[in-house]
């Protein structure tokens, strides 16, 4: 847990950090239709409805699917880190929106009113906090009688081949956010907090053909980004040996859903 919740100041003061791990889905995805194109067709937004991101990170969600979405939506925009909500405001203030705004906001302590939204999101967010339970009573408050809440998460069995490699630092073969907020553990906290939730899972894999972003996706957190040189040669051999088993290819298989209320 310590990967997940301890560290987020420094983890997610830019995105920095974080571009690195998602250029493995941006570059390397194989699926019929893309990660955030697929969550944006679970959304039943309607022109107006005053929409709530918490933990909108720098917004790559907003400004990729744009083109999806319809216009006139009431947008905010809120993470606990102010420069993830400054880059997301940047990045959406020109997008065609009725009004978007930015909130430092942290997810545990929301600070708008109970029933401000017709809809909250919280993507892959959940698992930084101390105590999931919290925040999703908190989204469940400031959700409109009614309203739709959307959670996305990953199961503990996500990238289970690229976790496999941080053994090397001492890690667990699994995915840190997958095992603090995994399906099992988001879909009991949903259903004894709201009762009625729905689940779907993207339909995808991973074909990474480029060693160096699984290096530099894997060392962007703890405890890879504070690996001593010796484990960082180990951690480089090993990344070599899996693409060498599979012909210069390492495939794996994500495991991102979506849980959502209506």
């Amino acid at each position: 847990m310590s990967s997940i919740s301890e560290d987020n100041a420094k983890q997610y003061g830019d995105s920095g950090k974080l571009a690195a791990r998602a250029r493995l889905h941006k570059e390397y995805t194989v699926a019929e239709i893309g990660w955030f194109a697929w969550v944006a067709q679970q959304l039943p937004l309607k022109s107006g409805d005053r929409v709530l991101d918490i933990g909108c990170g720098p917004g790559w969600f907003w400004a990729a699917t744009t083109r999806l979405l319809l216009e006139g939506l009431d947008l905010t925009l809120a993470d606990l880190s102010p420069g993830m909500a400054d880059e997301a405001m940047k990045r959406c203030q020109s997008l065609p929106f009725g009004s978007v705004r930015g909130r430092q906001a942290d997810a545990a302590a929301l600070p708008f009113d109970d029933g401000s939204f017709d809809i909250v999101i919280g993507m892959h967010m959940l698992y930084h906090l101390p105590d999931p339970a919290v925040g999703i009573a908190e989204m469940y408050r400031v959700l409109k009688p009614g309203g739709f809440l959307a959670v996305t998460t990953n199961g503990v069995g996500n990238l289970r081949n690229l976790y496999a490699l941080t053994t090397v630092f001492g890690s667990a073969p699994v995915d840190p956010a997958g095992v603090a907020f995994g399906y099992d553990t988001a879909d009991q906290l949903m259903r004894s907090q709201i009762g009625n939730v729905m689940f779907a899972q993207h339909p995808a894999r991973l074909r990474i053909t480029d060693p160096e972003d699984v290096f530099l996706a894997l060392t962007s957190y703890p405890p890879g980004d504070e690996a001593s040189e010796a484990q960082l040669i180990e951690f480089r051999e090993a990344i070599a040996n899996a693409f060498e088993k599979g012909n210069g290819v390492l495939v794996a298989c994500p495991y991102e859903v979506v849980q959502f209320q209506s």
